[in-house]
């Protein structure tokens, strides 16, 4: 019963994602994202696109990885990809997923720091996958809502093809068919 009351404890905490507010606007919504609708987006889309994917995934690993990606930002809060991220604000994030997986049973957690890590790394087939797959939203939020977060942050056409193109390093068509719709973006004035 103890070790059922540590999880429970632990899914009580994670509520506080629900808290973490982004800076896109979902498709349709005037109002702003937050980072437990973007993990539960993230996941379907890469359940949907893993086709897609340069190389053979575990697609298990991957919606794993998603799930639990941004669970630092609970204590780090959340950082647009175009701010450069610093060697604080990641210390900050590993601090956040480390306190919240101490939470469930002794060894329970382990599993999902080393998913944590291997999602930060970028370097397995899975990890490059996962990490295509969560920068899509975002540019979806700014392709269907007129550049908003662009705009507002004054991010340029070149930082967001410089950080987006990194989709590529998971799925050379899903990049292709997101590259056409940036240059689109550029040539209507929302980007």
């Amino acid at each position: 019963m103890q070790k059922i009351e540590q999880v429970l404890a632990f899914i009580i905490e994670i509520e506080k994602l629900k808290n973490v507010i982004r800076k896109t606007k979902p498709v349709g919504l005037d109002r702003y994202e937050n980072a437990a609708e973007h993990s539960w987006h993230v996941c379907l889309a890469a359940l949907m696109l893993k086709d897609y994917a340069n190389e053979a995934i575990n697609i298990d690993r991957v919606i794993k990885m998603l799930l639990i990606h941004d669970l630092g930002e609970i204590d780090a809060g959340d950082t647009i990809i175009y701010a450069s991220e610093t060697p604080e604000i990641k210390r900050a994030e590993a601090n956040g997923i480390k306190r919240l997986l101490a939470l469930l049973p002794e060894g329970c957690g382990d599993e999902y720091l080393q998913l944590w890590y291997e999602f930060e790394a970028g370097e397995s087939a899975d990890a490059k996958y996962a990490k295509a797959i969560d920068r899509v939203p975002p540019l979806l939020h700014n392709l269907h809502g007129n550049g908003h977060s662009w705009s507002a942050h004054q991010v340029s056409k070149d930082k967001v093809f410089a950080v987006n193109s990194r989709i590529s390093q998971g799925s050379v068509p899903l990049w292709q068919v997101l590259e056409t719709k940036l240059h689109a973006a550029v040539a209507s004035g929302i980007l």
